[in-house]
């Protein structure tokens, strides 16, 4: 049936976009950072935890038709973090927003991208088809483990790096000292050697060491590459236990360098990394806030560059339908 004149008369003549820009558990730091940038609120809600464990979120405001921010950081408990961002998202899909980008400056299980042994999971895999189920249009993430995991979402993705803004703060740092960039393990060569080009073309070598898959400790055997007298730049997407870090630092100073910087995007430091990291013999660990960094993850060592411009900046582009790529260059 089509409409009458009058009753098109009464339609609105023009519908403006709304954006909406809402962080799962308490907020961090970092969602603070970005709201403020991008000059917004935190969209208010109420959740609480069951006496079993389930977990709940209700939107306090009205979100039909907005286009919607949700960004969670993955902390520990990490299942919990997951599940909250799942629930986070129905609640938005089921309550009509028009669309909804999923933030996660730390995409979880991304270590689990691919099978080593039979009968293993790829649980990479797994989190982006419960995201898509859940009702996710668009996934935004900092620093993949590896960038080829865009695979697995038959959705947009938007890979933003973290490793530009780092290597600049150490360009100007460090700027008058001869560098090698250093994989702490022949998986990162690659990583090595784009942070080599971010730095000005330098050197890189790699530690080989032995690995425990169960205990994620690691003892460094050799070396290969000249770091004789150089500042080592250790590189990596996450320091974790802060095991590798520490025996690649081993080596590197053993083998005649004068000082060893670390370097990573993501802050897990579980299992007392701090403290690992700290008696070290390494001179900084430059990390991102990508991960909430409390009083107990700290160290004299450690230098914080925050990534909530960049992650800001993307919102503005996603939300304006502009360049998202145009944001790094790399």
């Amino acid at each position: 049936m089509t409409a009458s004149p009058s009753t098109l008369s009464r339609l609105p003549g023009t519908v403006t976009k709304r954006l909406m820009f809402l962080a799962g558990g308490t907020p961090t730091g970092l969602a603070r950072q970005i709201a403020d940038t991008l000059g917004v609120s935190i969209a208010p809600q109420t959740a609480h935890t069951f006496a079993n464990g389930e977990s709940f979120v209700r939107f306090d405001t009205s979100v039909r038709g907005s286009d919607t921010f949700v960004l969670h950081t993955a902390t520990t408990p990490l299942n919990t973090a997951l599940m909250e961002q799942l629930i986070m998202i129905d609640a938005l899909k089921r309550a009509s927003a028009k669309r909804i980008t999923v933030i996660w400056p730390f995409y979880p299980y991304a270590r689990q991208d691919k099978k080593h042994q039979g009968r293993e999971p790829v649980s990479a895999r797994l989190v982006a088809d419960l995201l898509a189920t859940a009702g996710a249009d668009r996934i935004v993430a900092v620093d993949l483990h590896t960038p080829q995991a865009q695979g697995f979402f038959d959705r947009p993705v938007d890979h933003l790096l973290a490793q530009p803004l780092l290597a600049g703060y150490l360009r100007e740092r460090y700027r008058d000292t001869t560098i090698t960039v250093v994989a702490p393990d022949s998986g990162r060569v690659k990583l090595a050697e784009t942070w080599a080009e971010l730095l000005g073309g330098q050197p890189i070598a790699f530690v080989q060491h032995r690995k425990s898959l169960h205990t994620h400790h690691a003892d460094a055997a050799s070396l290969i590459g000249e770091v004789t007298g150089r500042l080592c730049v250790v590189v990596d997407d996450m320091i974790d236990t802060g095991a590798t870090m520490v025996g690649a630092a081993r080596v590197l100073l053993a083998a005649g360098a004068t000082d060893v910087v670390a370097a990573a995007t993501h802050a897990v430091l579980s299992d007392g990394a701090a403290g690992r990291l700290s008696h070290s013999g390494i001179r900084e660990v430059v990390l991102t806030d990508t991960l909430p960094l409390t009083e107990d993850k700290r160290f004299p060592q450690l230098t914080v560059r925050s990534v909530a411009p960049l992650i800001a900046s993307a919102i503005e582009a996603i939300f304006t339908d502009g360049s998202v790529t145009s944001l790094f260059d790399c």
